[in-house]
Order: C-alpha cells, then structure tokens, then sequence
C-alpha cells in the first residue's frame, strides 16, 4: 500500500483548491492556457501551489486540468502535452518539498465539448497524458470532473494498465444525485471501483450543500476513501462581474458535514482560493475521520433510466406516407407582420387541397418573419394541419436549440428540416449575429439523439423525443458529386428524407433520381411554380440555388400577372408529369404566398396519383 493509501486509513487530508481562480485573481487574462504557464511562467504557478501549502493543503493537484490534446489544441500546443504535464509534476514537487502529496490532474476529454467519435477513440489521448505525468512520478493520479462514467471507467482502465500508484476518480454531476449518462451515482461509485478506481468522489460544478445531499443519499462501496472538491456554490453574475458566493466559513462549515459522511480528502474546485482551504483546514486539523454508515440502500432502476421508453407515433408520418403513396409537401412562408389571417386562410386551402404536411422556413434568406413555431402549433392545435418547421443552425446557440425542440416535441410537432440557414448580413437585420455553434450534420445528429431519450449534454432524458428529421439538398452545383457526398453525410447522421431545392427542367429530375437512388431515405423533390417574365429571371441570376432552364425562361418571356401565373402552373405540372415516376415525394414552394397555385398543383399530384392507380 502507498504512503498516501496509508494516510487516508486513519486520517483527513485537506486538497487545494481552484488553480485558475488564483491565477485570475493574479491577473492572469480569461481566454490564456493556464496550462501552458507551467512551461513560460513557472514562478506564477509555483506561488499559487505555495499559497495552497501555506493554508493547509496536504495534497497538491498538478496545474494539468485540460492538457490532453483534445484540451490543448484549441491553443495550437497539441504537441505540448509532454512538456507541459511533465513540467506540471516538478513545479508542484518543487513547491511541496515533501509537505505535500503530488497528484496529476486529468479531466475529462469530452465534458465541455459535444462529442464527435466513439468514445474509444480517446484512448490515445488519455494515455498520452497519463504517460507524461507518470514520468515524473507522481504520488498518485486525480481523474476529475468527468460527467460521464463510461469516459470515467475509459480513464481507469488506462491509466490503471499503467501503474499501480492510486487513483482518484471524482465525477461532475449535472444536479444532485444522478450522473449526466443516466447513472445513479452509487451504481456509479461501485463500478469505478471495480474498474480500479482506490478513491472515489465529486467535484465541480455543484457547491457544498448539494453534494452533501449527493452523500446522504448514496452508497459508497465499503472501505473506500471519499474524495470531495466542491465549486463556491453556483456561478452568479454580480455587478458586471461573474463569481462565485460561497464564503470561507461557510465551506468550513461544509467541511465538518462532509467529514460526517466519510469523506477523508476535501479541498475545493471552481471559485475556492486559498481563503477557503485555509478555512478548511482550521474545521478539521485534529479531527478524526468518521466511519461511514451507507443510508439504506433505495432501488434505483439505472438500466431503465438509461433506456427511456419510446413514444409511439399517433399518426402515420410523412416517411410512412411516402412509402405507401405519392405525398404532397407544400412550402408557405409565415408572415413579415402581426397579421396571421391570411397565412392560416392558405393554411386551410392548402390542407383541404389534399396538402400532406404545410412546411414553414425560419426566417429565410435572413429576413424577420413570424415564429414558425408559433403558427406550426396554432395550425396543429386549431386546424389539425400537419406542420413541418424549418430549423437553421443560424438564429440559437446549442442551449435554444434544444429548448426550441423540447418544445416542439410538447407541442406534438415531430416534422422538421434541419438546414444551415443564411448569414445574417444578407437580411433586413444585417447587424444581427449568426450563431452557428453547430453544422447541419451535427444538429441532425444531436435531434436524433434526443429520438433516443439523450440530450445534447448527453444527459438522459424522462422519455424520448419523435423528430422525423429532413435534409436538404441542392442539385445546382458545379460538384454534384460532391454535394452527394454532403447528403450521404447528413443521412449517416440520421436524416429520415431529402427536401430539394426546385428543378425547373427534366434532365434535372433524373439526375438527381439517378444520383440520390442508393442513399435509401426518401426524397421529396422540389417544384416552385414561376409567377412572371420578372420573377423567373430573379431567380435565375440572383437566388443561390436556384437554376431555371433555358426553356422555362423562353415560355415565360414576356409573361406577367394572370397570363405569368398560369404558364408557370402548366411547366409545373409538366415537371410533376416528369417526376412521379422516379419519386413518390412531391415538395411545393408557394411564390408570393400564392397559395392558390400550389392549391392547385397538390390537387393535380393526387388526380394523377389515382388515375395511375
């Protein structure tokens, strides 16, 4: 058994507390690699160990939270894990000078980021790490903040293959009690131990009291350490300035409470200075460490949780509509003013037309209209109109995004269209930020996840969400190869079907027939009826996207008005007559909220459908 082992046994040892907040607090700039000091200002890092020495700190973390790759690549020093996590070990055994043990800090890799790969796929960088602390012989190793057990357990099982010093393994938790990849935390606790683990604790995130709620209400396997770094409570904003609240005494207050639930290592994590682990200290030199009694154990069914139950779909969605017979989507855009009569007026026309589901964009080409999601519920609630909602990866960040789908799956609306969206300077609000935290392929992605009862953090979910998730595709492009790729992309991460942009031309529709064919999902291809002379060269020359023939330009000529309106209806119809055949989903675009005319483009779909029937 090591020496620290042996002094967990029959004693408390008090930890550190934040690196960074000391760091800042020394003017240190947010945004810096705090990491990357320990290589071009060793001396700061030196003086915020010493600080943590000089309140009581008995055990030191090594300044290498976050310094795998992963971690450092956003910094540009990828290649520096070795010399930083190497250079960490010595600046804090040189500062400790055998007053305190050494333990090398390493984080999760995936805990602030959204992942990307399977989590094996972290093994190399976890090894890396681990390798470069151990060389220079740590007197143990901190796993930390992790919010996943199964990247915990990763993390053990590497680090445990390559040495047998102690290692400490302390989750995050999202809220007390339960772990972010649906684990109860005493299910939890146990399988880190069994995977290796010699210390088990929290850290981060939660201040003391939840944590100590956390204990009260868990089982910790017997005879194992408890280790616990809890945040100065939660972040606050105060003044114009973030902080945390929790004061010095009160975390020496908190410190006996944790002591009364077994814990035998406390410091402290986000928000805690050296005030705070000097007060610590004071709380509990000279105490005892109390044996812990496991509440009575209570059932918690973790399996279950993690496998939330599906919700059946009430009605038949579009995909399955499209597999028995020729579906009618129609386009109408949600109005630029407050008014919604004559929007919910097309609304109904289009849905006694024979109209499938009614499709809303958000905000296209970046000008301001009405909330689809809105009017999607209003056409649901009040008419029974299927809506199916456009969302651009644009207008909210990770957190609106799936706030905004956590709605609509309350509301009952499962049909969407997930597209990259225009930039915001090419609409009527051109100061308006685009947030863009993530692509189209990772919004798909992160919908289905949530088809599966996780949430975009990964956390588990009460039950699961029933997004049938569209794609879109557009056919003009000088690659087409490559914009097939695209859309093979987007159904690996989970598309249901294919929206696309309108064709005005037949050898259009057969290209894209003969392009999409094997990708499996369907597609629904898109007609857009010309209104004028005016509006076909408008959207010949100006629209990205958008290519008319040399043919549809020539009939429309000279066209405006009524005698315009109606040539485009017959070159549509002449487009449907072509694509029937190759595709059983029809996409209407309906031009200056024309609803007439895609009205009667869906009635002329359905005639077509039963007499070749």
């Amino acid at each position: 058994m090591t020496a620290l082992l042996q002094k967990l046994r029959h004693s408390l040892l008090v930890g550190d507390g934040a690196m960074a907040t000391e760091l800042y607090k020394l003017g240190v700039p947010i945004g810096v690699c705090i990491q990357e000091l320990c290589l071009s200002n060793p001396d700061l890092i030196c003086s915020v160990h010493k600080a943590y020495l000089e309140a009581g700190a008995g055990l030191l973390e090594t300044n290498t939270f976050g310094a795998n790759r992963e971690g450092l690549i956003r910094y540009g020093l990828e290649h520096k894990v070795g010399p930083i996590n190497q250079a960490a070990v010595k600046l804090a055994r040189k500062t400790a000078r055998d007053k305190a043990y050494i333990v090398g800090a390493m984080s999760s890799v995936t805990a602030n980021r959204v992942r990307t790969q399977a989590l094996d796929n972290y093994r190399s960088q976890f090894e890396e790490q681990a390798l470069a602390l151990l060389h220079e012989g740590p007197d143990g190793i901190m796993l930390e903040t992790f919010l996943d057990v199964d990247e915990l357990l990763l993390a053990i099982e590497v680090v445990r293959s390559l040495t047998n010093l102690p290692i400490f393994a302390q989750l995050a938790l999202l809220e007390a009690g339960q772990t972010r990849d649906g684990y109860s935390v005493s299910t939890a606790f146990r399988e880190l131990k069994q995977a290796g683990a010699d210390i088990v604790g929290l850290n981060c995130r939660l201040g003391p009291t939840e944590i100590l709620s956390t204990l009260e209400n868990c089982q910790v396997p017997i005879d194992t350490p408890i280790s616990i770094f809890p945040n100065a409570g939660r972040l606050g904003y105060d003044d114009g300035e973030y902080m945390y609240k929790s004061s010095p005494d009160y975390f020496a207050e908190s410190a006996l409470r944790l002591r009364e639930q077994g814990a035998r290592v406390i410091g402290g994590c986000c928000g805690t200075t050296s005030a705070h682990i000097k007060a610590i200290t004071g709380a509990i030199t000279g105490l005892d460490p109390v044996t812990r009694i496991n509440p009575e154990p209570c059932a918690v069914p973790d399996k279950e949780i993690r496998r939330p139950y599906r919700i059946k779909q009430e009605k038949k969605s579009i995909i399955d509509l499209v597999k028995q017979r020729h579906t009618v989507i129609v386009e109408l855009d949600p109005p630029k003013d407050l008014s919604t009569e004559i929007f919910l007026h097309g609304c109904c026309e289009l849905h006694k037309a024979g109209a499938d589901a009614v499709t809303l964009a958000e905000n296209s080409l970046a000008n301001v209209r009405m909330s689809n999601l809105a009017l999607g519920a209003i056409m649901k609630g009040r008419y029974n109109i299927e809506p199916l909602l456009h969302i651009t990866c644009r207008d909210r960040n990770l957190i609106g995004q799936q706030s905004y789908l956590m709605g609509l799956d309350a509301l009952g609306i499962s049909h969407i269209l997930i597209i990259t969206g225009d930039p915001s300077h090419v609409g009527d609000l051109p100061g308006a930020s685009s947030v863009f935290d993530v692509n189209s392929f990772e919004l798909i992605r992160l919908t289905k996840q949530l088809n599966e009862g996780i949430s975009f953090s990964g956390s588990v979910l009460k039950q699961q969400a029933k997004f049938v998730v569209g794609a879109a595709f557009n056919p003009y492009v000088l690659n087409l190869e490559t914009a097939v790729k695209r859309l093979e992309r987007k159904a690996a991460s989970g598309a249901d079907y294919i929206m696309t942009q309108p064709v005005y031309d037949t050898q259009t529709v057969k290209k894209i027939y003969e392009a999409t064919k094997h990708i499996g999902i369907p597609v629904f291809i898109g007609i857009m009826p010309l209104t004028s002379q005016r509006n076909a060269e408008f959207l010949h020359n100006e629209v990205p996207g958008i290519r008319l023939s040399p043919n549809s330009l020539k009939r429309m000529h000279g066209l405006q008005g009524i005698t315009g309106r109606q040539e485009g209806l017959d070159i549509s119809k002449e487009l449907i007559d072509e694509a029937m055949p190759y595709f059983n989903g029809i996409y209407l675009i309906t031009p200056f909220n024309y609803y007439d005319m895609t009205a009667e483009l869906t009635k002329y779909v359905h005639q077509k459908a039963t007499k070749q029937t």
